[in-house]
């Protein structure tokens, strides 16, 4: 990061090799696809807000908004936002790195996230947008007017980003630890990040393959998924899931290792049950979450016995889950606890992951979810457990590095408006979702007028909607102030113990370290009981 008597050079950072300017681009670019998949969600429900028509006049329009958000929120704010963001910032601080393994592959990748997002953002001005959701499902994909190359395209490239980020990663933790440092000396977010990005490694070839298969079948004439030539509009959903599953944890993952870092910090405790958390959660999870796809597939069609096995599994994974969230609570037994922003988000979050999980073991059970299956319901549910807390999580982050990136804080009266603004606004909207989920009302439709009584639900939502919009712009607004002009505070105002605070200046300098970092056998980031 630039001082404030440096004037800007806009090729210092075109052709920066910086993991933590390259860093800052990410977060940049994420909250930039935030921002516009956030108004597409605004315009989704004033359209519900009433029955029939309210701002359009066919479903087409809502379905592209529906593409939009969804790809955006997940393929370009949540896993850059804190697989690129989060990872490249802080993990070489984390492990006493000055550099990551690979620099110029780290450059390539960021432009490969910008390239996706200008081609996604150009989707929205094209004359055949696509209006095929985040999910691309043929046959609709391939026999629509929409222009499926753009959606396939910008996977492409956001898959490719992600896979040179996991390689590049997992080689800078392997090989570039501070001497001395053992695996059961590591962050939980480093952990929680190699996770996710093994997840990454194994599991996007598949993806690329899914929607390459679309491309062919649409522009080449292959019959991939047309079952008049032998094909299966099955095949896809089944690859599709099989990746997009695991990617919810490579969202949860980091996450939540975000979490352990400011929940440690702000309570002064060890982690609770380290190993515990890093052998049988984390582990576990990129063990089990091959394994728990078809779950999304229940009414599609499909032999019992895989159903009955598959909803073994996906009940399966709420142990590795339950291990690391009781760690989480753990952590803040007997805590004198710091309540900041960034604690607040933090605590939020708690409450968020209660209700998504709860609310996911109906959703597993093949009795319960032949009828929950295409609901509003599955709607709420996923957004508590993966929009929300994942966003609400990365919120707590900045707040907790925020003045490690800037040397600023960015805590103060708008952010604490802006934090209860996006509380109560998330509750409010999607609260009514779960009531009339359970009653019938299906997702995706754009136009509810066979469910007339939902109608008032939907303006509770609406509402909740734009209460969401005030907290998500204050909040950056916030964040802009701050840096610019907020209160200067010290190296490590959080008394941290995490080699990101305690052995470099803030911001950090080229190289991170001004020496050599080197721990000790008993030393670790969360050593608060000496």
């Amino acid at each position: 990061m630039s001082t404030e008597t440096e004037t800007f050079n806009w090729k210092e950072w075109v052709f920066t090799t910086d993991h933590k300017r390259i860093g800052v681009l990410y977060l940049i670019g994420s909250m930039a696809a935030f921002a516009v998949a956030g108004v597409m969600a605004l315009l989704i429900r004033i359209e519900q807000s009433t029955l029939g028509p309210t701002i359009i006049e066919d479903g087409t329009t809502y379905n592209e908004w529906l593409y939009f958000h969804g790809a955006a929120m997940i393929l370009a704010f949540l896993i850059p936002g804190l697989t690129g963001f989060a990872a490249n910032y802080f993990l070489p601080l984390m492990i006493g790195a000055k550099d990551v393994a690979f620099p110029r592959i780290n450059a390539f990748s960021i432009w490969l996230f910008y390239a996706a997002i200008v081609l996604a953002l150009v989707s929205i001005v094209i004359p055949d947008s696509p209006d095929i959701m985040w999910t691309g499902y043929p046959p609709y994909s391939i026999t629509t007017n929409a222009n499926t190359a753009f959606y396939v395209f910008t996977v492409h490239l956001l898959g490719f980003s992600s896979i040179l980020g996991a390689v590049n990663f997992l080689v800078t933790v392997i090989y570039m630890r501070a001497p001395g440092m053992g695996w059961n000396q590591l962050n939980i977010f480093v952990w929680t990040t190699v996770a996710a990005f093994a997840i990454q490694l194994v599991f996007i070839p598949v993806l690329a393959a899914a929607v390459t298969m679309l491309l062919f079948d649409k522009y080449l004439g292959t019959h991939f998924f047309d079952p008049a030539e032998g094909g299966d509009v099955l095949l896809y959903q089944n690859l599709f899931w099989f990746y997009s599953h695991p990617a919810v944890y490579v969202i949860f993952l980091p996450a939540v290792g975000i979490l352990f870092e400011v929940v440690a910090s702000m309570a002064k405790n060890r982690v609770f049950n380290y190993k515990a958390c890093v052998y049988g959660g984390i582990l576990g999870i990129v063990i089990i979450t091959g394994e728990v796809w078809v779950h999304h597939l229940y009414v599609a069609g499909m032999p019992d016995w895989l159903r009955i096995g598959q909803m073994v599994t996906t009940l399966l994974i709420s142990v590795p889950v339950g291990l690391i969230v009781l760690s989480l609570w753990g952590t803040l037994y007997k805590a004198s606890i710091t309540y900041n922003v960034a604690m607040l988000y933090a605590a939020a979050c708690f409450f968020l992951v209660l209700v998504g999980g709860l609310t996911g073991i109906p959703l597993a059970l093949t009795v319960v979810t032949v009828h929950l299956s295409e609901t509003s319901f599955v709607h709420a549910h996923f957004h508590f457990i993966m929009a929300l807390f994942a966003a609400f999580a990365m919120f707590s982050g900045i707040y907790y590095w925020f003045p490690k990136m800037t040397g600023r804080s960015a805590d103060g009266k708008l952010a604490v408006f802006s934090f209860w603004s996006n509380v109560i606004g998330v509750n409010v909207t999607f609260w009514p979702l779960f009531i009339i989920g359970v009653e019938g009302m299906p997702r995706r439709y754009w136009d509810y007028e066979m469910f007339p009584h939902f109608e008032p639900y939907h303006q509770v939502a609406t509402a909740g909607a734009f209460l969401i919009a005030i907290g998500m712009a204050g909040t950056m607004i916030n964040w802009i102030i701050a840096a610019r002009s907020g209160e200067k505070v010290g190296e490590n105002p959080w008394k941290s113990k995490s080699l990101e605070w305690t052995h470099c200046p803030s911001p950090p300098g080229p190289g991170n370290f001004p020496e050599d970092v080197v721990v000790s056998e008993d030393w670790t980031p969360y050593d608060y009981n000496k």
